[in-house]
Parts: structure tokens; C-alpha cells; sequence
């Protein structure tokens, strides 16, 4: 559905994106991340055909976004991280307008302001202005205006940034339904308990580059490390030297009166870590082991760990 090849794009000195590379099957919630800065917007514009590049190929449908602009404007929606509205317009008045500028006949375009208002669950509010709309409002209706013209791909930047957790499960649940229509959709986020709800795939992006895009079942047997939790009864200052050097493990967190220890080798990595815990002068609340999150590989990863 999307495919993008050795995507670059500079801004003076500054390069953003450095030969990116992907591919969105058709019908996927495709989740992009990366921390602030790493490019994410800058490939989002790129897809929807606001902005130019340098070197690379963007393609959609197998229609190349360079030459087939005009083509590709009824298959992209694009939602920005902070859409913009006409706060004295209705959410009604809006949608309308919005099918006016495309063209629709009066009649369908009605309709499908009806259709959408209750699609996004708007339909009670849809004679309240925009500007007394709450942020989560205005997300959903943001995504109403993204599908008014049926696209296939919808790009989504950051749709549940700054929402509560009501408002982030009701745009993920619209995603649900765009996916369940037949929708691709290209999600971009830094809120990686979205991502694991709600996508298909994953793409991670680092300072312009791709530093993991696979399946989420794929990323995670790839990227599979086994996680020790320790909780302490009481606060520890710092990690014990011998455990931040210990050769079994990948690396060693502390937060608060608990302790997480990545292990290259569980089986050798436990033994170590019990001999180490009873020799510390502290006292073990609890011992568990578990398997990584999407955070926890997203870490390794960012930090190259």
C-alpha cells in the first residue's frame, strides 16, 4: 500500500531523514515512533505530499507521490498533531464546508456530514461551536475531516497527544473502525500503550533513521530479552557496582525501591543476580520475571542497548 525507499531530506545543515526505508501493507495500523525531534512529522509531510525531499521514493497504490499528486489527493487523509478549525463554525458547518471545497453535491454531502458526525460520535454536539469543543472533540472531529473523502491511507500525527484517558480510547477506537472498514493507517505517536493496543506493525525512528520496522509479533521475538524486576523495602541510592558490570546482563535500571535487571542469559543471569542479592544490604520485597514491553524494546533500541 505505502512503500518508502531510501528516503533523505535536509534542512540547510541539518539532515532530518537519512535513507528510511518501510512498507504499509494494505488494511494495517502501521505505528510510527520515535522520540521528539527523530522525524517523524517531517516523513508524514513528506507522505502526504506537502512538503518536498532530496533523494528516496515515496509510493502509494504504486503511484508515485512526486508525480501523481493531484491523483493521490483523494486517497490521503492527513490529521496534523494540532488541526485547525473555524472556532465560530459548527462542527456541522464545518464538515459541510469541507464537502462544498470538494466538490460534493448538496445532498451527498449532507449526508455524509450526518454519517461522519456519527461515526466520530458527534452527532449530539454537532450544533455546538467548535471553539467550546474539548481537545478529544476536536481530535475526532479532526478525524471526520481526514475520511470525508473515503481515503485509503489516513495518516495520523499524534492523535492522542494531550488527551485524557477517555479521549485516547475513543480515537483508538476509531482507529479500530477506520481498520475494520478496510482503512490503512499510518499512526505516529510517542505513546507506546496506543501502539501495542492498536497496531499491526512498527516502525522506530532515530535521528532520521529506521532503526527497527517489523511485525509487532516479529519485533517482539527479535528483540525478546527477559526482564528480572527485584522490589526492595527500602529506597536504594545507586546500583551495586558488581550488577552494572555483571556480563549476563545488558543493562540494570533503578526506580525508587525497584530494580530491573535485562539479561543477555537468564538461566546464568538469575544465579548471579541471587548471589549478588544476598550478599547487598538490603531487604527483597518481591522477585519476578517478565517479558519485555514495547517500551522496553523502544528503549534498547533509541539508546542502542
Amino acid at each position: 500500500m505505502l512503500k518508502v525507499e531510501a528516503l533523505s531530506k535536509s534542512y540547510g545543515q541539518t539532515q532530518a531523514l537519512r535513507d528510511v526505508t518501510f512498507q504499509v501493507a494494505s488494511g494495517q495500523v502501521f505505528g510510527f515512533l520515535g522520540p521528539n525531534g527523530a522525524g517523524k512529522t517531517t516523513t508524514m509531510n513528506i507522505i502526504a505530499g506537502l512538503i518536498e525531499f532530496d533523494s528516496g521514493n515515496v509510493s502509494i497504490d504504486g503511484m508515485d507521490v512526486r508525480r501523481n499528486r493531484s491523483s493521490l489527493r483523494g486517497v490521503v487523509g492527513y490529521l496534523p498533531e494540532s488541526p485547525m478549525f473555524y472556532g465560530y463554525m459548527t462542527a456541522r458547518e464545518y464538515l459541510l464546508f469541507i464537502g462544498d471545497v470538494s466538490g460534493l453535491a448538496p445532498a451527498a454531502n449532507r449526508a455524509r456530514a450526518e454519517e461522519l458526525l456519527q461515526i466520530v460520535g458527534l452527532s449530539e454536539a454537532g450544533s455546538r461551536r467548535i471553539g467550546g469543543y474539548s481537545r478529544g472533540m476536536k481530535q475526532r472531529l479532526g478525524i471526520a475531516v481526514a475520511i470525508y473523502n473515503r481515503p485509503r491511507l489516513l495518516l495520523l500525527d499524534e492523535p492522542t497527544s494531550a488527551l485524557d484517558p477517555q479521549g485516547r480510547l475513543d480515537v483508538i477506537r476509531l482507529v479500530a473502525q477506520m481498520r475494520d472498514k478496510g482503512m490503512t493507517v499510518f499512526l505516529s505517536t510517542h505513546i507506546l500503550a496506543d501502539v501495542e493496543r492498536i497496531c499491526d506493525a512498527v516502525a522506530i525512528i532515530k535521528d532520521g533513521d529506521i532503526v527497527a520496522a517489523d511485525a509487532m509479533a516479529h519485533l517482539r521475538e527479535r528483540y525478546i530479552q527477559p526482564v528480572v524486576d527485584v522490589v526492595f523495602n527500602q529506597r536504594l541510592e545507586s546500583i551495586p557496582e558488581e550488577m552494572a558490570q555483571a556480563p549476563h546482563y545488558i543493562r540494570v535500571t533503578l526506580d525508587g525501591n525497584m530494580m530491573s535487571v535485562y539479561m543477555r542469559d537468564l538461566e546464568a543471569g538469575k544465579r548471579e543476580l541471587l548471589h549478588t542479592l544476598a550478599n547487598l544490604d538490603a531487604d527483597v520485597a518481591s522477585y519476578s520475571v517478565r517479558q519485555p514491553s514495547l517500551e522496553d524494546i523502544f528503549v534498547r533500541l533509541v539508546n542502542n542497548k
